[in-house]
């Protein structure tokens, strides 16, 4: 049989991919404010990095806005799930702001570090990159204490007061093996370097980070949908080279797939970032069958059940109805 026969094509489908619970919530956040209280409901910067979610949402009446001074006074106005600097909550409590704070708990968890080990006057070296929403929010919680490590470039340019008194923290979304080469060469320079209390990158991202590891080895080519500005979704992309795939793209949609990348392929692997919703990946599924991979399969690495609750701010306008 010809090799290129379409009865030879597979799809390996990743799994967990897609929605992980910060961004489950902190979009259902803004559709459920869209319920309660109507439009226009304002959201300081993307709710999450995925250009279809925004649209989505945009076409019921969210607004996004880049900063918080764009609000109109009194209005409700939803903080993203990346998280944001104090300094935000006090512009938005001085123009009388309704605000919904649609922050990860697990990004909750790392500004609560932040302001823990700086109250011991602790140098944090924070791993992430640099303008990334995140970090900011994070860094904004003790800037005096912070200092941005953007990557193994940036390890010979961190000077800390006192070398026993040095915590790493870092991006949640972030390359799981990066980061733990980042900390072996922070390591090097303070042998005494605290670990946080527990591990900063999210478990939705070190297990979207395992899926693809696993599928990467059997595909020539990985398709990864997500946004360009999703860090973890270009982690994924990053991932999947390194652990065995010939080439690997990051996609919006279906509609950006080229018909050349698939040319001689075989095996394609398919995962999505963790604020893709699934309707994007079964549009890949669609274009790639219509191609001749119509055997799909799903590896599943480690099961996920994790679910936050709601912004009790919201929550608690909910029961009042």
């Amino acid at each position: 049989m010809d090799s290129q026969s379409p009865a030879t094509r597979r799809v390996l489908v990743a799994k967990p991919r897609g929605y992980c619970a910060g961004v489950d919530r902190a979009v259902e956040a803004v559709e459920k404010a869209l319920d309660q209280y109507g439009a226009p409901i304002y959201v300081r910067k993307q709710i999450v990095h995925n250009t279809h979610v925004v649209k989505t949402l945009e076409a019921r009446g969210a607004v996004f806005v880049e900063e918080t001074e764009q609000v109109p006074e009194g209005a409700i106005v939803v903080f993203s799930a990346h998280g944001v600097a104090p300094s935000v909550h006090e512009e938005a409590a001085g123009r009388r702001l309704k605000t919904i704070d649609a922050t990860c708990p697990l990004v909750t968890k790392v500004h609560n570090e932040a302001k823990r080990f700086a109250a011991k006057d602790y140098d944090i070296l924070l791993i992430g990159h640099e303008g990334h929403e995140e970090v900011e929010g994070t860094a904004g919680e003790a800037p005096q204490h912070i200092q941005l490590v953007d990557g193994l470039d940036g390890v010979g340019e961190v000077e800390v007061r006192d070398p026993e008194k040095v915590v790493w923290l870092s991006q949640t979304t972030l390359s799981v093996d990066e980061t733990i080469e980042t900390v072996a060469r922070l390591r090097e320079r303070f042998p005494n370097l605290i670990d946080p209390p527990s591990d900063d990158i999210c478990y939705a991202t070190s297990n979207r980070q395992a899926a693809v590891k696993e599928i990467a080895a059997e595909s020539e080519l990985v398709i990864v949908v997500g946004s360009a500005n999703s860090s973890n979704s270009k982690r994924l992309v990053e991932v999947a080279k390194d652990y065995g795939a010939d080439a690997s793209y990051l996609v919006d949609d279906a509609s950006l797939i080229r018909d050349e990348w698939l040319e001689g392929v075989t095996t394609v692997g398919l995962t999505s970032g963790a604020s893709v919703p699934e309707e994007l990946v079964e549009g890949v599924l669609r274009k790639l069958a219509g191609l001749g991979f119509t055997d799909v399969q799903e590896i599943e690495s480690v099961k996920e059940s994790m679910r936050f609750a709601l912004p009790h701010e919201l929550r608690r306008d909910l029961r009042a109805v």
